[in-house]
């Protein structure tokens, strides 16, 4: 068995081919949950939704996100009603008592639809509302994770990082932004200061989790600040991690970068953007 820990694009591309070196049927992924936020009511977890479509052959492989040839007519809608109304497009908070009411696993990340910042499509939706539900019927975010998997007739295991809320947090000159906002919506222009996974010293890793990292590890090549670094904030990640065999790939090639904020993010957070720094 071997567990691999993705976030973003970087594991996924990774994962195309795995299947070539290691057993699908024991291969695990645990994937990054510090990305996702609810928009509009329903839960968005991107990190574990990539990895979903890749293996249930719906990914995009353009964009390396979403669903490939899905319409989006939802969305196109409510950013047309937004404009229509004179209101902004941009990523728009709920208040602050919103943002840690309600249902618990999105706190911290809870966005108005107005406008939908992030591009959704219809069946994409259609993925987030199903997870959204189970939830909100009392499973947790590993058992609505397993039932879309099933749905998908994706046969392999996919984790969560943690049932538990966990929130990768930017923190700019500007304020604090979910990452979501400073990336998506903001390219990740403002200047990044720290990077916080609120709730981190609050969340733990499931048994299904703990019992995966028993297993010898492969870091795939995700941003090691916001895709991997919520994994090792969740107590007891890291320290099962330093007892188990592990293999890190790199996101970058000598300092040159695949894709995606991992430089700016290690630079800003202390650590050299380069495979040097990852090691």
């Amino acid at each position: 068995m071997t567990t691999f820990l993705s976030g973003g694009t970087g594991t996924p591309k990774l994962l195309t081919g795995a299947d070539a070196a290691f057993d699908p049927g024991s291969t695990t992924v645990v994937a990054n949950t510090g990305d996702d936020v609810e928009l509009g009511g329903h839960l968005v977890c991107p990190d574990v939704d990539t990895v979903l479509f890749l293996w249930a052959d719906l990914l995009d492989r353009e964009t390396w996100w979403g669903i490939e040839d899905d319409t989006a007519e939802t969305h196109d809608h409510l950013r047309e009603m937004a404009e229509a109304a004179g209101l902004s497009t941009g990523p728009r908070y709920l208040p602050a008592a919103e943002q840690t009411a309600g249902r618990r696993l999105a706190r911290w990340r809870r966005f108005s639809a107005v406008g939908e910042f992030m591009h959704i499509g219809d069946y994409d939706r259609a993925v987030h509302l199903t997870r959204t539900g189970l939830i909100d019927e009392g499973h947790t975010l590993t058992e609505a994770i397993d039932a879309l998997c099933d749905a998908l007739g994706v046969e392999r295991t996919l984790l969560p990082m943690s049932d538990d809320p966990v929130a990768s947090i930017v923190h700019t000159p500007e304020g604090p932004q979910h990452f979501q906002e400073w990336w998506v919506a903001r390219g990740g222009d403002p200047p990044v200061e720290s990077v916080e996974f609120r709730g981190a010293e609050d969340a733990a890793p499931t048994a299904a989790v703990r019992d995966a990292l028993d297993d010898p590890v492969v870091i795939g090549p995700s941003n090691p600040v916001t895709s991997i670094g919520p994994m090792a904030a969740v107590d007891g990640f890291r320290e099962a991690l330093d007892s188990t065999p592990v293999v890190a790939v790199s996101p970058f090639v000598d300092d040159e970068v695949f894709s995606g904020p991992a430089a700016t993010l290690m630079d800003a957070t202390g650590y050299e953007p380069s495979t040097a720094g990852v090691a």
